[in-house]
């Protein structure tokens, strides 16, 4: 097939992140050219598969959340930030424009369907079990929506949906297959937060681990996720408990950490479920309780419908709580071993490539049009 010029629109956090670069990484080695539309907060990239193309930063901001002020400037920013796009897009002239979410999206994809009659192929894809808000807006003019759970909701009715699964980076994609080992002298809890959710792991945490009985407790090996402010008091409680612990603002090594980690603690965004999936690893969730959106407890609630893994609302995640769970856990291995086993079920390794098989079918001079789902697509509930 002949190199086509792709417009990935990506930004904000990993979450959204890092499925674009997946996507992006196997496009690239299938020879097509890409270019990236982001926004601030994610800035040009200097290195990876993008960092080899045009980058173009816009202005935006999330409208969600915002009193009526603040909300109406954020949506006039974004519509300028359309506007530029279009101009940037009728430059470049891509076959296809694909966003992944968030606002840093609407701009990339609203400018393209401004063009008129003779845009490019327009594909959304969805990283949770609840159709976001961004996602909500731009689904009305795409030609598909790809999603990373066979059943997502709020999805528009007669909208083509494919389910792809969610992109992860190739080393973390490597992992699948390669099963869960039962803990034997050392159990690896790993602790991961993102940007949103590292401190209630920080305050929680070490409280339950103390109060583990002693045998058990210097059996943990801890890898956690936390703020910069947080560091020096976990560092501390772990110390003074004798628990062997790294904490750590960003962790580099995620793939490594995945493949030792006998349990994973949470957040239950997106991207970290498709990677502990993947990994084949069970996890307690405690999904970030944000108002507008319950994104993330859908998502956690598909893990343990699953089997694969258990969900604690934040109210209820306290430390007597989750050093009850954790007691229960790891003194039966075998009900951690029966949730590995379901996550690995859930792992869609060749997500990056299923999503970039839909790119290059929008390749044809007239996508496909709409239809209503199948049984081979995504489910759609109200």
């Amino acid at each position: 097939m002949s190199s086509r010029t792709i417009v990935i629109a990506a930004g904000g956090t990993g979450g959204h992140f890092f499925p674009a670069e997946a996507l992006a990484d196997t496009l690239a080695e299938r020879g097509h050219h890409l270019v990236l539309m982001t926004d601030g907060r994610a800035g040009k990239r200097e290195s990876g598969v993008f960092a080899r193309g045009p980058q173009y930063v816009l202005s935006g901001a999330g409208v969600a959340g915002r009193g009526p002020i603040r909300a109406i400037r954020a949506g006039l920013t974004l519509l300028a930030s359309a506007w530029k796009a279009r101009s940037i897009l009728q430059q470049i002239k891509p076959d296809v424009v694909v966003g992944f979410g968030g606002y840093p999206s609407v701009p990339p994809l609203l400018g393209a369907r401004l063009i008129g009659r003779k845009h490019p192929a327009l594909i959304i894809h969805e990283g949770n079990a609840v159709l976001g808000k961004a996602n909500a807006v731009l689904s009305r003019f795409a030609d598909v929506i790809a999603t990373s759970f066979p059943s997502v909701a709020k999805l528009p009715i007669g909208a083509r949906t494919v389910f792809t699964g969610m992109p992860v980076r190739p080393a973390i994609a490597a992992l699948a297959g390669e099963g869960w080992v039962p803990p034997t002298d050392h159990i690896n809890l790993l602790v991961w937060g993102g940007s949103l959710g590292a401190r209630i792991f920080s305050q929680v945490v070490p409280a339950a681990i103390a109060k583990l009985p002693e045998g058990l407790r210097q059996r943990i090996r801890i890898t956690q996720q936390a703020r910069q402010d947080d560091l020096d008091a976990v560092r501390t409680a772990y110390a003074e408990m004798g628990v062997q612990a790294r904490v750590e603002c960003f962790l580099q090594d995620v793939p490594e950490l995945l493949a030792s980690a006998h349990l994973v603690i949470g957040r239950a965004g997106g991207s970290s479920v498709a990677e502990i999936t993947t990994a084949g690893r069970p996890s307690i969730l405690v999904p970030l309780p944000i108002a507008a959106s319950d994104e993330q407890t859908e998502n956690a609630r598909a893990i343990t419908n699953a089997g694969a893994g258990w969900m604690i609302r934040q109210p209820d995640f306290t430390s007597a709580a989750l050093a009850s769970r954790l007691n229960d856990l790891f003194t039966a291995p075998d009900e951690l071993a029966q949730a590995a086993q379901a996550a690995a079920t859930l792992a869609r390794p060749d997500a990056a490539l299923r999503l970039a098989d839909i790119v290059e079918e929008c390749f044809t001079p007239s996508p496909a049009p709409a239809h209503p789902t199948t049984s081979s697509e995504t489910e759609t509930r109200a």
